[in-house]
């Protein structure tokens, strides 16, 4: 039996979407915050006013409504991905600039809300990381011993920076490994070296992406995003690398590895998922998500920088337009997908 008429959709609000972001981030920042350090929960207090000042600037200046556009949401989430990405104890200067310019440059300057056709928190990170490498690569030991005062200090700069603060990441310690041609990295070598990465794919690590996981098939349940791009991504990350760690497991990580180090999970739900960046229809967001997920993975293994998804996402974000006009669904009643073609 189906239901009478009318058929109306569900009225969402803009300001309702990225609440529900905000809320599908939090077990991944409450695993942040617990296994790798509170000094997370500052860095997205930093981006958040960075970003509500910058978009309060900018809409000053295009004489937009500040009530309006201030509390849709779209500023904040912005700000959390780049925290989120940024390394946490990286200094205030350098996250409160990557996210004015995510807001200004990648998002108003494109005409704002709707109208960017890049991912304003990946183009902060791309920026940030070609322009400051040594603050960007500064990543913590999971477990930092040093107490949350202290931990702002650094931020603040306050307090000299630490050298011993840094450690090598899974997915950094990987590369240079395998540019050294250093031993075996398969399943049972990862294990016999917990301190860099933990069970699967980083000590604590692993733990955040599973909390980002949690977060997207909530988002997915809730019908914020549609499975097209996460299965893309994680599919195409999970062949590509599962055939080559079987072709030699003893220079390529198992696809668990990839799955939950780095940004693969942050990037499968909450970045390449995003509406405006990417593509629309069904057969586009398959392309534009397993184009991610491979580019991905050949950063990270044969590229210069040992996370490749920001990269990934943008250079998809430039073929998402091409994407969307070759896989058009066909026109009822007419012979041409997308041509207008005769009947």
């Amino acid at each position: 039996m189906f239901a009478p008429a009318p058929f109306l959709l569900k009225d969402t609000s803009v300001s309702q979407v990225m609440t529900q972001v905000c809320i599908a981030l939090v077990p991944g920042i409450a695993a942040y915050a617990w296994l790798v350090g509170p000094a997370i929960l500052v860095q997205l207090v930093i981006a958040s006013l960075a970003a509500l000042l910058a978009e309060a600037a900018m809409l000053r200046l295009r004489k937009k409504p500040l009530a309006l556009f201030l509390s849709d949401g779209s500023a904040i989430v912005t700000a959390w991905l780049i925290a989120l990405t940024f390394p946490p104890l990286a200094p205030w200067w350098l996250v409160a600039t990557g996210t004015i310019f995510a807001i200004i440059v990648a998002k108003h300057l494109y005409g704002g809300l709707g109208q960017n056709p890049f991912n304003p928190a990946m183009v902060a990170f791309g920026v940030c990381i070609v322009s400051f490498p040594a603050l960007m690569s500064q990543w913590p030991s999971v477990g930092l011993q040093l107490p949350l005062v202290d931990q702002v200090n650094v931020i603040l700069g306050l307090a000299p920076r630490i050298d011993a603060l840094s450690s090598a990441t899974p997915l950094d310690a990987l590369k240079t490994a395998l540019k050294l041609d250093e031993g075996a990295f398969d399943v049972t070598h990862l294990l016999a070296n917990q301190d860099i990465y933990g069970n699967f794919a980083g000590r604590g690590w692993e733990w955040v992406a599973v909390g980002y996981l949690l977060g997207g098939l909530w988002m997915w349940q809730r019908k914020l995003i549609t499975w097209h791009v996460p299965v893309a991504f994680t599919g195409a990350l999970v062949a590509v690398s599962g055939a080559l760690w079987l072709y030699n497991p003893a220079h390529f990580a198992s696809p668990l590895f990839h799955l939950l180090s780095g940004g693969a999970m942050l990037g499968a739900f909450f970045i390449a998922t995003d509406p405006v960046s990417g593509c629309t229809t069904p057969r586009g967001k398959l392309i534009f998500g397993a184009g991610a997920g491979l580019l991905a993975y050949i950063i990270r293994v044969f590229g210069g920088y040992p996370d490749g998804v920001a990269f990934a996402v943008l250079l998809m974000n430039l073929c998402a337009p091409v994407i969307d006009l070759l896989t058009q669904p066909r026109i009822f009643g007419m012979k041409d997908a997308g041509k207008g073609g005769k009947a």
